[in-house]
């Protein structure tokens, strides 16, 4: 997965957000996740284009999710920003690849491919938020008696 492919799963996740505007702005996505601004523009662009959010012009303008976070799935995401969800070229495209004629694995990448492809398209942007962190305190340690206390 690329860079700008993480940086918008990122920026998604952040739109995601209980609580959070539905429209957010360019500038305020790049403030809240720390990615650049320049990179969070490019990336809507893309994600627009893909129909994963819409954008609005105006002075009260941004970018909001097309719709809920649970009916996007990651794969979709991926997609939009890298093309076809495959670890190698002739996963995608047979005879991209001049080792193809004589590669041994090359029947294992296209299952391996769509294994991955089924799994992120089950994983919804939902589940890539945060989670409620349970802290669980460790038992007291019961003290041993030393050797002193233990004899009479």
């Amino acid at each position: 997965m690329s860079k700008l492919t993480d940086y918008g799963l990122v920026l998604l996740t952040h739109m995601a957000q209980e609580g959070s505007p539905a429209v957010r702005t360019a500038n305020e996505l790049a403030e809240r996740s720390r990615v650049p601004l320049p990179t969070v523009s490019k990336i809507l662009k893309e994600l627009s284009k893909a129909g994963i959010v819409v954008s609005y012009r105006g002075r009260r303008g941004g970018y909001s999710l097309s719709r809920p976070p649970e009916q996007i799935s990651v794969a979709a995401v991926v997609e939009a920003l890298e093309g076809p969800v495959a670890l190698t070229e002739c996963s995608i495209a047979p005879g991209s690849c001049s080792l193809e004629p004589v590669c041994l694995a090359k029947g294992h990448w296209g299952p391996i491919s769509r294994a991955i492809q089924r799994t992120l398209q089950r994983l919804p942007l939902s589940a890539l938020g945060p989670r409620p962190v349970r802290v669980v305190r460790p038992p007291p340690v019961e003290s041993t008696p030393t050797l002193r206390e233990a004899t009479p």
